[in-house]
């Protein structure tokens, strides 16, 4: 099972290509700053971006790399049910920690169709912890309670979510009882807490682990405040160009490339960056 404070890991880039070589001191930074996991190919990690070959390989890279260090969870959603589930079952073959799964994107499905995808998904990964992934703002439509309800009586490694939704009111719905939530929304983590969140596994603490750490091991307002206002100034910018900027001027070998669509940095916007990571405390 997932714990605590998790990074929505980014994925290093080098010549259109994935940087393997960076993978291994980039998992040192996290867990150097006190990290409990991170989740490989998110949306901050460009997931959805990656033919199924290159997720595989960037999967097992993460894995191999935080061995004995990080717990692992790997994002598996894709448009197909057939693709989900033969990612998850990779994740599960390589020794990941747990799965997470997004709802597919732009068919807006119905309850017994979301269902049927969610379940071939976590049996394709049994008895690994199966997460949902919760994010209406990507998928286009937020999963339905009774489609959790449903598939908690239908697999039995349905650990929890990951939540990604705000504000607090279509956050609130999913902090369903026996099921650990794990926050994406660095504003909300401190109320999500109170209120019975697992932790968080934020995209923030892909570049800044400490601004995120602290936040959950002591939830208080100022670590609130500190974090939110840190993730603001990322996301003035492109947030994924940004996050790997900052992470260069941090000593950590992972360039600001991202797959297009995405674009990269101005150079008044790494200029931005760079003044960003020089005012952080960290």
């Amino acid at each position: 099972m997932l714990r605590g404070a998790l990074a929505a890991a980014v994925t290093p880039l080098s010549d259109g290509a994935f940087d393997a070589a960076a993978v291994g001191p980039y998992v040192d930074f996290l867990a150097g700053h006190g990290l409990d996991g991170l989740l490989a190919l998110g949306t901050t990690g460009e997931g959805v971006l990656f033919a199924p070959e290159e997720r595989r390989e960037i999967a097992a890279a993460f894995v191999e790399a935080a061995r004995g260090k990080l717990q692992v969870a790997v994002h598996c959603g894709a448009q197909a049910t057939r693709e989900t589930a033969l990612l998850a079952e990779h994740a599960a073959a390589t020794g990941a920690d747990a799965v997470a799964v997004i709802a597919p994107p732009y068919f807006a499905l119905g309850e017994d169709e979301l269902l049927a995808h969610f379940e071939t998904a976590a049996r394709a990964c049994a008895p690994l912890p199966f997460y949902l992934y919760e994010f209406e703002a990507r998928s286009g439509y937020a999963i339905p309670l009774p489609v959790i309800e449903r598939l908690r009586e239908r697999v039995p490694n349905l650990a929890g979510m990951k939540v990604s939704d705000s504000p607090w009111e279509r956050l609130e719905p999913y902090l369903v009882e026996g099921l650990d939530v794990f926050v994406g929304a660095e504003a909300l983590l401190e109320r999500a807490l109170a209120a019975g969140a697992a932790g968080a596994v934020s995209g923030l603490a892909g570049s800044f682990p400490d601004a995120v750490v602290p936040l959950v091991r002591e939830p208080t307002a100022e670590a609130g405040e500190k974090a939110t206002a840190l993730r603001g100034k990322l996301q003035r910018l492109p947030f994924h160009a940004a996050s790997k900027a900052a992470l260069g001027f941090r000593g950590v070998p992972v360039g600001p490339e991202v797959r297009a669509p995405l674009r990269g940095l101005t150079d008044g916007e790494r200029a931005e960056v760079e003044r960003i990571v020089a005012s952080w405390p960290g």
